[in-house]
């Protein structure tokens, strides 16, 4: 097993409280329910139709069974089942994981429409969610909310307007929600991963990790690509009471993608004076 995916829990950190994870049954998500629940949260997930079915067994193969709720975040009306049936289920909530997001990137090509989808999924499902769990985060004295955000809210890439622009938007969102959550206790940040081992990054690399991974590697200091575990445990330190003293700001999880300059890792280049 690559060393990378393996990560050693912190026993019960989370014990007695409740989780909801969007965009759980697959990747980033799923990598972060899976991590609650070993260190001992309830936690509920969703996840679209198609995967709900798969999302089960998948967590079943590791001897979980989350609340999986299907159904298209974009839709208030779903949000609002997915909080109500979590709190239903196991009778409070107290975190909140920002994951499910639309990956359309495109750029002058893009429509309204892709536009419009862009940010119901992304920043617009990700502030109705902090709204909605925040008034039962408030009842058990408070909370914490950690948002998926990516190194495309930072910079620029080509043909990525639907995209970027909402990633960007959970960058503000992240801090404006930890300032007014603050009097109550609950905490919100961020996470910005480099790129991930995905799903839909390695149905692009055609499933072959060792050929991708030292190519798409070189635009992170590390040289190699991160895996959604490595991402999870950023997230559940946000989470837990580790984090107590930080609020409204972004953790990038890159790799060191954002500090790279233009020279990459350097071996295509010559420093000046070398030989």
């Amino acid at each position: 097993m690559n060393p990378h995916t393996i990560r050693i829990p912190i026993a019960d950190r989370f014990k007695g409280k409740v989780a909801l994870v969007t965009g759980g049954t697959n990747g980033i998500g799923h990598a972060i329910a899976l991590e609650l629940l070993r260190e001992g949260a309830s936690v509920a997930v969703s996840c679209l139709p198609p995967d709900a079915e798969g999302g089960r067994a998948a967590f079943a193969a590791t001897g979980f069974a989350p609340l999986i709720v299907a159904g298209d975040m974009s839709k208030e009306d779903f949000c609002r089942q997915l909080v109500a049936d979590t709190v239903a289920k196991f009778g409070r909530l107290d975190y909140l994981v920002n994951n499910a997001f639309s990956f359309i990137a495109k750029g002058l090509d893009a429509t309204r429409t892709d536009f419009l989808y862009s940010l119901e999924v992304g920043p617009l499902g990700f502030a109705l969610m902090i709204q909605l769990a925040s008034e039962h985060m408030k009842q058990v004295g408070g909370g914490a909310v950690v948002n998926v955000s990516s190194i495309s809210s930072w910079v620029a890439q080509p043909n990525r307007w639907t995209y970027n622009m909402s990633k960007g938007a959970v960058a503000q969102l992240t801090r404006c929600a930890g300032l007014d959550l603050a009097p109550h206790n609950i905490r919100v940040n961020s996470v910005s991963p480099g790129w991930t081992w995905t799903r839909e990054v390695e149905k692009a690399a055609g499933g072959d990790i060792a050929k991708y991974d030292p190519i798409w590697g070189q635009f992170h200091m590390l040289g190699r690509m991160c895996y959604p575990v490595e991402i999870a445990a950023p997230a559940l330190f946000l989470l837990s009471n580790d984090a107590s003293f930080i609020t409204g700001t972004d953790l990038p999880v890159d790799g060191g993608y954002n500090g790279l300059g233009p020279e990459g890792l350097g071996q295509n280049t010559k420093l000046a004076g070398s030989k």
